[in-house]
C-alpha cells in the first residue's frame, strides 16, 4: 500500500511546481515533503518527479499521481457520507474549446447547483485533452479518442460538425479562372494543435498556403473569418444567419465531423457519476 501522504505530498508538488510551495500548500516544512517523496520513490524503485523547474512527474509518478488524486476524491466522499466531511471536492475536466463555447455551458450550470464542489475546467484540444487524463491532472476528459486510457472507461456522447466558410472578398481573392486556389487561401485555426483546416485541404489534394492566422479562442476565430482575415471551420450553431446575409460562403469542401467520446477514471465515485450524467445530457441534448 502507498501512503496517502506520500501520495499528498506529490500530487502537492506536480501542483505547485515546487518542494517549497508544495510544503506551504500542505502546512508542513519542505523536509518533511522531501521525506516523503523520497520514501515514495525507495517504496516504487524508481523516480516519481523530475527534480526540474517546475517539478514534473516522471512516467511512473503520473501513475501516482493519478491515485493519489483518486485516493483524496475517493477519501472526501466517504468522510461526507459518514457526515464528518465538509472539504470542497475539486472536479478538474478537460474539455476542447469548441465544446466548452457551446454545449458544455449546460454542464456548467447543472454543475452551479452542486454544493462545496469546484469545476476546474481544462481547455485543450479534443485529440490532445486524454494527455492531462493520463498525467493524472484531471479526472475526465471530453476527447476524439475512442480507445480508453489504463484505468478508465469510455463512451461515445456525440460530435462536432465543422462547415469551411470564408469572406466573399477573400475566396473572390484566391480564385483564379474560375477555379479556387488553396495554396493563395489564408486560413485561421486555432492554434498550433488544430488540424482541421489542413484534413480538408488534403481532401481537396490541394496545397496549404503559407499564410496561416492563429486566433486560439472559438469566437474570436470566427469573428476574424467573418472579417477576412482567411479561412476557417464554423461549428452549426456558429454559422447563424452569416451565410444569408453574405458575410461568409461555404467553401467547395464537406463538412468535417468529429466524434467525441467522455473519458474518466473507473472509481465508484459520486461526483464523477455526477459529473459524467451531465455530460451525457448536455451533450445529447446538442447532437
Amino acid at each position: 500500500m502507498y501512503a496517502p501522504a506520500q501520495l499528498a505530498a506529490l500530487v502537492a508538488v506536480v501542483d505547485t511546481g515546487t518542494f517549497d510551495a508544495a510544503a506551504r500548500a500542505l502546512h508542513v516544512t519542505p523536509s518533511a515533503v522531501s521525506q516523503r517523496i523520497r520514501a515514495l520513490e525507495t517504496r516504487v524503485g524508481q523516480v516519481v518527479v523530475s527534480r526540474s523547474v517546475p517539478c514534473r512527474a516522471t512516467p511512473t509518478g503520473e501513475v501516482l499521481v493519478t491515485l493519489g488524486r483518486q485516493t483524496a476524491l475517493l477519501a472526501a466522499e466517504a468522510d461526507r457520507r459518514l457526515g464528518g466531511g465538509s472539504a470542497v471536492l475539486r472536479a478538474a475536466v478537460a474539455v476542447n474549446a469548441d465544446s466548452l463555447a457551446t454545449w458544455f455551458h449546460d454542464v456548467l450550470e447543472v454543475a452551479a447547483g452542486w454544493e462545496r464542489v469546484a469545476l476546474e475546467v481544462y481547455v485543450e484540444d479534443q485529440a490532445h485533452t486524454l494527455r492531462l487524463l493520463r498525467q493524472g491532472r484531471v479526472l475526465a476528459a471530453v476527447t476524439s479518442d475512442p480507445t480508453p486510457v489504463q484505468g478508465c472507461s469510455v463512451r461515445a456522447i456525440g460530435g462536432l460538425r465543422y462547415h469551411p466558410v470564408v469572406a466573399p472578398a477573400v475566396l473572390e481573392r484566391a480564385t483564379v479562372d474560375g477555379r479556387l486556389d488553396w495554396s493563395r487561401l489564408p486560413l485561421v485555426r486555432f492554434n498550433e494543435l488544430d488540424d482541421l483546416q489542413h484534413q480538408v485541404v488534403a481532401a481537396a489534394g490541394a496545397t496549404p498556403p503559407d499564410v496561416v492566422h492563429r486566433v486560439p479562442t472559438t469566437a474570436d476565430m470566427a469573428e476574424a473569418v467573418r472579417r477576412g482575415l482567411g479561412w476557417g471551420m464554423f461549428l452549426d450553431g456558429q454559422l447563424g444567419d452569416d451565410l444569408e446575409r453574405g458575410r461568409i460562403v461555404r467553401l467547395p469542401a464537406e463538412p468535417v465531423v468529429v466524434p467525441l467520446f467522455w473519458q474518466r477514471w473507473r472509481v465508484a465515485s459520486d461526483l464523477l457519476d455526477r459529473l459524467s450524467d451531465a455530460v451525457a445530457a448536455a451533450a445529447g441534448a446538442a447532437a
